[in-house]
């Protein structure tokens, strides 16, 4: 089965190189080639290719922008960044408009081929500095999502972990040298902060998220 293949980048000598090269394999076909971002667009939803070898800085609408309207308008449609550029303010934006792969263009030829073909079998290719960058954002995204948990006080927390040991309140009372009033107060905003119903959930919340390992 031949690969029907849209170029779009701004320069022409990049372009046609892309083009001599991929005319050397009987398998791929190069369908048409766009100079910015709006003809990839309109090119795209014309002639319908396999996949779009996308560049990034590109004028009028760049290929983040043109990833981004044609994947709304194709969700399925194969778009692999092809660029100079591998740091994380445009691998990060690139990857979020939805390209399944993302290389840099000091790529092998060979290599490029196969990446395109393992891309249309299904896989994400994403060149080693992209999937750094793309780990790294995925890990501090997961940090700043704030859980239930954090809104608890130290005091509280000491608390759950008690309510989690099975103490009653004169128990935690007498370990935490507060007074049984004070713990009631705590066991309330810990169960309203949480959104739990009893003393029981606290303690299940707890060994879940292995608080009784600290």
């Amino acid at each position: 089965m031949t690969i029907k293949i849209l170029i779009a980048d701004d320069h022409h000598v990049v372009r046609r190189g892309l083009i001599f090269f991929l005319k050397t394999q009987k398998d791929i076909e190069v369908i048409g080639e766009a100079k910015n971002g709006q003809e990839a667009l309109e090119m795209t939803k014309t002639l319908n290719p396999d996949l779009v070898l996308m560049d990034l800085d590109m004028p009028i609408m760049d290929g983040i922008e043109a990833t981004k309207q044609i994947k709304a308008i194709l969700p399925n449609m194969k778009i692999m960044i092809l660029t100079s550029f591998s740091d994380q303010d445009h691998v990060i934006p690139a990857i979020e408009a939805g390209a399944s792969g993302y290389q840099l263009k000091d790529i092998e030829p060979d290599e490029l081929v196969r990446t395109i073909k393992r891309m249309l079998a299904g896989e994400n290719q994403l060149h080693p500095k992209a999937t750094t960058h793309l780990l790294s954002h995925l890990t501090n995204k997961n940090r700043e999502i704030k859980q239930p948990i954090d809104d608890l006080t130290k005091r509280e927390l000491d608390v759950l972990l008690e309510i989690a040991k099975g103490k009653s309140n004169k128990e935690i009372a007498s370990s935490l040298f507060i007074t049984e009033k004070t713990v009631k107060t705590h066991v309330s905003n810990v169960l309203a902060k949480l959104n739990l119903q009893d003393r029981t959930q606290a303690a299940l919340f707890a060994v879940k998220n292995g608080l009784m390992e600290n």
